[in-house]
């Protein structure tokens, strides 16, 4: 258990350490000082309504009518003040968290995309869940919680103030209480409200905890199955059209509800918990309105205080058990906020983990050296650690067109992300030459924005002539949308897959790479269309580098070579096209 809390605080501690000293460390702290600053007038006025209370109900008790008067006039002060210092901590309060919010969502961003670690947390199937929902919901929840328990009006801080000062308040109002203890006569303990106050929330903050604390585990995971759901129909939005071919819809029903099955019984099982803890809290903060009056009563009867005296010493001791039962009353919005901390410092460790383990001496070995590509008995296989293939070496001079072949399943795509630098699973040495490299997936990405956003995809710079653009629109057969260049539309839902790969062969000709990587580039082509595309870039000024995965015998005839993958325990096969 304690591990457990330690490990808490240190991974609490290297979400928070960042920000608070960081470039953006004056605005947070000045805000932060300001917001403290008026926690602390809200608990002074507090302080004022409590002395206010007592000489409300004297003149009362007094019917003293110009007093009376007098006291509406105060209070109309206080709350002025009151409502004045609520506004704008709430808003300044605010500020600070979007603030913060916006430094660690650049932060995560940062871990999330540094040395491809995006796509090895996808790769690893231990790697951490549903990254864009840390990103985008837990930092929210993070920077909103951590300041509401902290600073906010209800917050750590604000009940730790009121407390020294009704504690002291309420010492001395609630005198003292004779304890008898046998023939000595008993014991005089002074200041007794304050001990019951004590001993009240003491004991109430243990019970909350033993009755909550397995709420901490279960929001975690609601949230985790809430994304699974969440990340369930946005695939079905992104796979719209093969569903609706396939006529999926039952199947994908079918995947939905299963996985909401996992939200509704999780939270089943937050319910039954928190209607334990609603029973607890709800009767422990009823009995706080009348154990007060219960507790000073006495001393009011015996006429030792006046009537607003003991209306004072009920404020009082309610402003202390208050402040006492903070874990109490928050231990609900505490039990999400721990979850919350948990997962974020669960996808920073893992972030950081494969971002080191990019940047360690890996098993393949990329170097951008010499001229071409070359692979070096390269050994490649499956995260599972299936082994697909062994031994390959791979030359391609500068300018040179390699075609890969082979079976579908047996690596050909791996080993072009082997060469790429992004697959981790295997052995070998890969030398890739200067220059620029592009590689161009069966399925092309199209980025959110306009169309001149997408041909220009990755750089991120837009300007470009526009009739340069429209020029190679032209080229690859997609002049018809020249007009909508600065359009910005879902692309990749309006563009089919063969317009999506012509739009990718117009990167290259814009970007003109030195070496070009082509996975099955025009799998969704006609070979008419095919062959203008590749007869484009065999034409092209610049003479790049290009290795092509392909099934299509056809596609022989633009490349200088054809290596033929072999089955393990065998040779490869390196043919030269002739003609």
């Amino acid at each position: 258990m304690n591990d457990r809390r330690e490990h808490f605080w240190s991974d609490l501690w290297r979400i928070v350490k960042p920000y608070w000293s960081s470039e953006e460390r004056w605005w947070a702290w000045g805000l932060l000082a300001v917001v403290t600053a008026l926690n602390v007038a809200s608990v002074y006025i507090s302080v004022r309504f409590n002395v206010w209370n007592r000489d409300f109900f004297n003149a009362i008790q007094g019917l003293d009518w110009p007093a009376f008067r007098r006291q509406f006039v105060i209070f109309g002060g206080l709350a002025a003040a009151s409502i004045a210092g609520t506004v704008y901590q709430i808003y300044l309060q605010q500020m600070l968290q979007i603030r913060w919010r916006r430094w660690l969502t650049g932060r995560y961003l940062d871990r999330w995309l540094a040395g491809r670690a995006y796509y090895h947390l996808q790769v690893h199937s231990d790697g951490a869940d549903n990254p864009d929902q840390r990103i985008a919901d837990d930092i929210d929840l993070f920077t909103r919680q951590s300041l509401d328990l902290v600073i906010g009006p209800n917050g750590f801080f604000n009940a730790g103030l009121t407390l020294v000062s009704f504690l002291g308040i309420l010492w001395a109002l609630s005198g003292a209480v004779r304890i008898p203890l046998g023939r000595a006569g008993g014991v005089q303990v002074p200041g007794y409200m304050v001990w019951f106050a004590l001993a009240y929330a003491v004991g109430g903050t243990w019970l909350a905890f033993r009755i909550g604390r397995p709420l901490v585990k279960l929001n975690f995971d609601q949230q985790r199955y809430q994304a699974d759901f969440r990340f369930s129909m946005m695939r079905l939005r992104e796979n719209a059209e093969c569903v609706a071919l396939y006529g999926g819809e039952g199947r994908e029903r079918r995947t939905f509800l299963g996985r909401f099955d996992h939200v509704v019984a999780n939270f089943w099982k937050i319910m039954k918990r928190t209607m334990q803890l609603n029973w607890y809290t709800s009767g422990y903060n009823q009995v706080a309105i009348v154990f007060p009056y219960l507790v000073a009563a006495p001393r009011f009867f015996a006429r030792q205080i006046t009537f607003g005296v003991l209306q004072q010493t009920a404020n009082a001791f309610g402003q202390v058990q208050q402040s006492l039962s903070f874990v109490v009353n928050a231990y609900t919005y505490v039990a999400e906020w721990q979850a919350v901390v948990q997962r974020l410092a669960r996808f920073e460790r893992r972030a950081s983990e494969v971002t080191a383990a990019a940047g360690a001496p890996a098993a393949i070995h990329v170097a951008r050296e010499g001229d071409g590509v070359a692979a070096l008995d390269l050994d490649l296989g499956l995260p599972d650690g299936t082994a697909l293939l062994r031994g390959v070496d791979l030359r391609v001079a500068p300018g040179e067109w390699l075609l890969i072949s082979a079976p579908s399943g047996a690596g050909k795509s791996i080993l072009l992300r082997a060469v790429g630098g992004i697959w981790p699973f295997g052995r070998g040495v890969v030398r890739v030459g200067g220059g620029r490299t592009l590689f161009l997936p069966q399925r092309p990405y199209v980025p959110l924005g306009s169309l001149r956003t997408a041909l220009l995809y990755p750089n991120e710079d837009d300007r470009a002539p526009r009739e340069r653009l429209v020029a190679v629109l032209a080229a690859v057969g997609l002049g018809a949308l020249a007009d909508d260049l600065d359009t910005v539309d879902r692309w990749a839902d309006r563009l089919s897959l063969g317009e999506q790969q012509r739009l990718a062969f117009a990167r290259i000709l814009l970007s003109e790479p030195a070496i070009v990587f082509l996975d099955e580039a025009t799998s969704a082509l006609d070979e008419a269309a095919e062959a203008a595309l590749y007869t484009l870039l065999r034409n092209a000024s610049w003479g790049p580098t290009v290795v092509s995965v392909g099934h299509r015998n056809t596609l022989a005839r633009f490349h200088d070579r054809v290596m033929h993958l072999a089955a393990p325990g065998e040779r490869d096969r390196i043919d030269t096209v002739v003609g």
